[in-house]
């Protein structure tokens, strides 16, 4: 579903990506993982589109979208849901999500952006908050409306940049649930996430990133024992 060749980024004299190379198929969830710093965020930025790469290739379904802007990788079902929540804190719920439906596809007619927050809301158990604004939820039903919108822009790959960061363990659990039951429904997942446990539960498969490289992957049992992933969380004398 998604391929990236050689994919690098600089900042100055900091090399962020650094000439990075994965796949996603269709239908798994993946994680990418990596001490802080490591360049996960970063690489998240380059698929979606909030930045361009300095060099590589980038194809999303069998086509390049390396120069394509955001909004034209989400027309072709690239969604994202951001660590930090950035909701329309004055509008309901349902009206945040309607923003997503109308905007995720272009020139979608409001009864089926209707029909497709219908389903979203369901989906994501955010039914009995439909009318309440967004700067009244709790930081769980942030993180659900976050997830919420992006899909009602009808991705055929979800980007998700720790949005577990936050929750308590019994909100983590929930959250790993609404997650398996979003790929259920026929979304690739790929996200990043610090929470071990989590990452374990959910990921079928596992890319470990440091210093701009991926430097491990595979299911997780393997690259939890890898020595360089070891030494890139704990340091060389572990």
């Amino acid at each position: 579903m998604l391929s990236i060749q050689g994919l690098s980024k600089r900042f100055g004299g900091v090399l962020a990506a650094n000439s990075v190379n994965l796949r996603v198929e269709a239908g798994e969830i993946l994680a990418v993982i990596g001490p802080n710093g490591a360049g996960k965020s970063t690489l998240l930025n380059l698929i979606s589109g909030l930045l361009r790469p300095d060099e590589g290739r980038i194809e999303f379904l069998g086509e390049a979208i390396t120069q394509a802007p955001p909004e034209a990788r989400t027309w072709k079902g690239l969604g994202r849901a951001f660590q930090i929540v950035q909701p329309f804190p004055e509008m309901t719920v349902w009206e945040n999500l309607l923003v997503g439906a109308l905007y995720g596809k272009p020139n979608t007619p409001l009864k089926v952006a209707e029909r497709v927050v219908e389903e979203v809301i369901q989906l994501t158990g955010l039914a009995p908050k439909a009318q309440t604004p967004a700067g009244e939820l709790t930081l769980l039903e942030d993180k659900r409306l976050e997830l919420a919108r992006a899909l009602c822009t009808r991705p055929k790959l979800l980007l998700l940049d720790e949005v577990m960061a936050g929750l308590r363990p019994s909100e983590a659990l929930e959250a790993v649930e609404l997650v398996r039951r979003i790929r259920d429904s026929g979304v690739t997942v790929l996200f990043i996430e610090h929470l071990m446990p989590v990452v374990r539960a959910l990921a079928d498969r596992v890319v470990v990133m440091d210093y701009g490289q991926v430097i491990a992957e595979g299911p997780y049992d393997l690259v939890a024992t890898n020595p360089k992933v070891r030494e890139a969380y704990l340091g060389r004398a572990s």
